[in-house]
């Protein structure tokens, strides 16, 4: 049985969720998405992911064609459709029909896709033991091209930075903007601790504000460590006392070697630890 889609302004069954050939999503990468944690049934953090997807489409010109209260609402109901508990729901706004033209002006009906689905990144003993990253050559885009806090459609330079990061056999990719500071992952937020300080690149070094991020940093501060905010170099991450990352689907998990370098003890340190666990505390209150 398959799963039910939100598609336009109701569900569908999975097989019946296409859109055009033609919708400016598919030829250029034309639209924003967000992906958004659901646990105990509850959608994680929910205003601020569309707060998000609201302001990425006003970057890029692109009507949402829902109210924020009407968004929400429509995820929930896919939620619920599919019984989801413990999952992962992707939403996105295409820019919708045109034609081979770039003009975005000339398009119409513009979709709003809801998936809700179980996902799971990473194995659950890489969480105990931690995982290997690796720099990567491909840059993080300039902010004069498309801004990097701009979730878009367009994924080409992560997907790139995956790609390069799975060919040296490492789970992630640390990438750097092209000033040689420390950007993000390809889908992940970097944070070091150094000496009981917790660092992580401000998001004007080319990182995307992840809603994760906004939340660790939060219950960080709540059980008393100092953030600091700055860019990082590849020394920075090599002499870290620990690192690791944060995302939707990634939560929280260390790394635990970067470049062949062994990062701290070489297994996941106390504070990424008890932010993983203040974490899952705080998901599911």
């Amino acid at each position: 049985m398959g799963l039910k889609i939100w598609l336009g302004d109701g569900l569908v069954d999975q097989q019946d969720a296409v859109v055009s050939v033609f919708d400016h999503s598919l030829l250029y990468g034309d639209g924003v998405f967000e992906g958004i944690r659901v646990y105990n049934g509850k959608i994680f953090e929910c205003e601020a992911h569309l707060v998000r997807l609201y302001e990425s489409a006003k970057v890029i010109c692109l009507p949402v064609p829902m109210e924020i209260d009407e968004l929400t609402a429509a995820m929930e109901q896919t939620v619920a459709a599919n019984d989801v508990k413990e999952g992962y729901i992707r939403l996105i706004v295409t820019r919708g029909i045109g034609d081979l033209g770039l003009n975005p002006f000339l398009c119409k009906d513009g979709k709003i896709i809801i998936i809700a689905d179980n996902v799971q990144l990473y194995p659950e003993e890489l969480y105990e033991k931690g995982m290997k990253v690796t720099s990567v050559p491909s840059v993080r885009n300039h902010p004069m091209s498309c801004p990097p806090q701009v979730k878009s459609l367009n994924y080409l330079n992560n997907v790139l930075a995956k790609i390069e990061a799975i060919q040296s056999g490492a789970g992630e990719g640390i990438m750097y903007n092209h000033t040689g500071y420390v950007a993000e992952a390809t889908g992940d937020n970097v944070f070091i601790v150094r000496n009981g300080v917790i660092y992580t690149p401000p998001v004007q070094a080319g990182s995307l504000d992840g809603i994760t991020r906004q939340v660790v940093i939060r219950l960080a501060e709540k059980e008393g460590f100092k953030v600091v905010e700055k860019d990082l170099t590849r020394f920075d991450l090599y002499v870290a006392d620990e690192l690791f990352l944060t995302g939707t689907a990634a939560e929280v998990i260390g790394a635990v070697e970067m470049d062949g370098r062994t990062i701290g003890t070489g297994t996941p340190g106390p504070v990424t630890k008890l932010l993983r666990e203040k974490f899952f505390e705080y998901a599911r209150s």
